[in-house]
């Protein structure tokens, strides 16, 4: 019995003993060097796709129609996953630029860089212009340029003009000398200038000051795309409105004369041929319309010069002051010299040659006869002219 109880006894206290084991120093800093952090229970995914992929094995998931044409992507996303992606964006096309610059040098005045420090570019203000590398002095358009000139310029380098004009061959179209006067004597320069413009077809433009010269490369600018019509006169095509056009041209004559005309007479050409009692009777119409009238419709185109009174030969008065010799002789003159043209008949082309036959046979008499006498020799020339008169 006593035996059972120690048994029984050792085998409760063995079960009541709990063994503490204490880690030595080397294990404690061995433990804390190789702690890890414990695992995460969340591990999210790395996709949207990813984490819902179980979704499209389920039973409540269908599959969506194919579609004809691909939805395109707004430029939002587009800009977005560029910017996200670190790719930088293509950059803009030059087209654009390009057009743009060069529809501003066609509105603008393309000026030559030896033009520089020239003062008219501080009067061309209606008209951009801008520097380019050109053989004319101004690019006024596609087909039209114009050499700058000054007289007192071409006085010191007579050749500039012809050179610069040589220079520009047949390229355009409308080739413009602006020559400025700035000389007081312009008789001689301006003819030269005039004469080596006409004869290499170009025109002529002078102006007295630079702004005027400004304002016509500007004119010529503004106009370069313009019909030549634009500068024609615009008249009515109605036969009324011609007809006021047409006599209001002479004095005094107004609106409301003409409407009575065309009532009276019908027409231009029967008032042309009225007598003037037949204008007279018209209302409103008095003596100095008729006059004025009937003198423009009958009056001849070309003027008729009168003629120099004859100046009578009877002797001045007593009060009149007695005329010079020199007076005297130019009268006598005047006075013979119309008496032969009086006397002289008209020249033909039978006299001509008849009187230039008659001085060849003349100069051939004297080359054979030398030894002629004045008095021969003048004798003959006068029958001979004679004979060529007959």
């Amino acid at each position: 019995m006593d035996d059972e109880d120690r048994v029984q006894n050792t085998g409760s206290s063995q079960k009541n003993k709990t063994v503490i084991k204490i880690p030595s120093f080397q294990e404690v800093i061995e433990s804390s060097q190789s702690k890890s952090t414990p695992p995460s229970l969340f591990a999210p995914s790395k996709t949207f796709s990813q984490a819902f992929a179980f979704v499209k094995s389920s039973e409540f998931y269908s599959p969506p129609p194919p579609s004809a044409t691909p939805p395109k992507p707004p430029e939002n996303s587009n800009s977005r996953e560029t910017g996200q992606s670190g790719v930088p964006p293509s950059p803009a096309p030059t087209n654009a630029v390009a057009s743009s610059s060069s529809s501003q040098r066609r509105n603008a005045i393309l000026v030559s860089n030896r033009q520089k420090g020239n003062p008219l570019l501080k009067h061309i203000r209606n008209v951009r212009w801008e520097f380019a590398d050109i053989i004319c002095d101004y690019l006024l358009g596609q087909s039209s340029c114009a050499l700058y000139l000054s007289l007192r310029y071409h006085l010191l380098h007579p050749d500039y003009l012809y050179y610069r004009i040589r220079e520009l061959q047949k390229n355009y179209k409308l080739r413009v000398v602006l020559c400025h006067v700035d000389v007081e004597d312009v008789v001689k320069p301006l003819l030269e200038v005039t004469k080596t413009a006409m004869l290499h077809e170009c025109t002529l433009l002078c102006a007295w000051s630079l702004e005027e010269c400004g304002r016509y490369l500007e004119t010529i600018k503004v106009y370069e795309n313009k019909p030549a019509d634009i500068i024609q006169g615009q008249m009515d095509t109605d036969y009324l409105s011609r007809l006021n056009h047409a006599l209001t041209t002479v004095r005094h004559v107004n609106k409301t004369d003409v409407v009575t005309l065309g009532t009276t007479f019908g027409s231009l050409a029967h008032v042309m041929d009225v007598s003037m009692e037949d204008l007279a009777r018209c209302p409103g119409i008095g003596e100095r319309k008729v006059k004025r009238l009937y003198d423009t419709f009958h009056e001849p185109f070309k003027r008729v010069v009168a003629s120099r009174p004859a100046v009578s030969e009877s002797s001045p008065p007593n009060n009149a002051e007695p005329c010079s010799v020199t007076e005297d002789k130019e009268i006598k003159d005047n006075e013979e010299e119309s008496k032969r043209r009086k006397k002289e008949p008209e020249p033909t082309v039978k006299s001509a040659l008849s009187a230039a036959f008659a001085k060849y046979a003349d100069r051939v008499k004297k080359k054979k006869s030398p030894e002629l006498k004045n008095g021969d020799t003048s004798v003959a020339m006068e029958a001979e002219a004679e004979k060529g008169k007959s």
